[in-house]
């Protein structure tokens, strides 16, 4: 059985520079989501972290020892964020802070695969946000993406170049703020981390 490798499939969604801005169209995908708010050093960022990590695994699995076995590798961990004012990020006034953690998954998954797989976790580690787990489509279409290398609170430098390049493109942001996390902070040292940063536009 052959194990895709969705990095590698969508590699202009997953790859980018740190020297230049991309112009990319996303296509509508479906990921496992959980929402929270606060500060990422809090428990409640780690709960979610936990869950979606687990529900992916519990699906690979599952789909792998399907009648019809599919094998994907697992997608890196993705992060929507906002705020009713921005300035709340640089400023880390984390208590304005939203979010939506987030892992990609194969467009094989459906929603009865999730309710299996959140039933057989629920029932073996029941991760303290599994309730607040879903499968959802997210529609972005047209954006701008840059590669950040170094710790994941300098990203502000990024976020502003791509406000910028919208604005002279002509365009107007929509949607939330959305980051890829390349790297794993267990193993990568603070100033090599890669994290892709990502906004929309019409």
């Amino acid at each position: 059985m052959d194990k895709i490798d969705y990095k590698k499939e969508l590699s202009y969604l997953y790859k980018a520079s740190p020297k230049k801005v991309a112009e990319v169209t996303v296509p509508d995908l479906q990921y496992l989501m959980v929402d929270g708010h606060g500060s990422p050093q809090e428990p409640m960022f780690m709960d979610a972290i936990e869950t979606i990590y687990g529900m992916a695994y519990t699906l690979k699995f599952m789909l792998k020892a399907a009648p019809e076995p599919f094998d994907s590798v697992v997608m890196p961990m993705e992060m929507l964020a906002w705020a009713d004012d921005w300035s709340a990020f640089p400023e880390k006034r984390y208590d304005e802070w939203q979010w939506t953690m987030m892992i990609m998954q194969p467009e094989r998954v459906t929603q009865a695969d999730f309710a299996n797989a959140h039933a057989q976790l629920k029932a073996k580690k029941n991760p303290l946000m599994i309730d607040q787990c879903r499968l959802e489509t997210l529609k972005e279409g047209t954006a701008v993406q840059i590669l950040h290398v170094g710790p994941y609170n300098e990203v502000g430098s990024c976020v502003e170049k791509l406000h910028q390049h919208v604005a002279d493109l002509g365009g107007n942001l929509h949607g939330k703020h959305h980051e890829i996390y390349l790297s794993d902070p267990r193993r990568t040292a603070a100033e090599k981390l890669k994290t892709i940063v990502r906004c929309c536009y019409r």
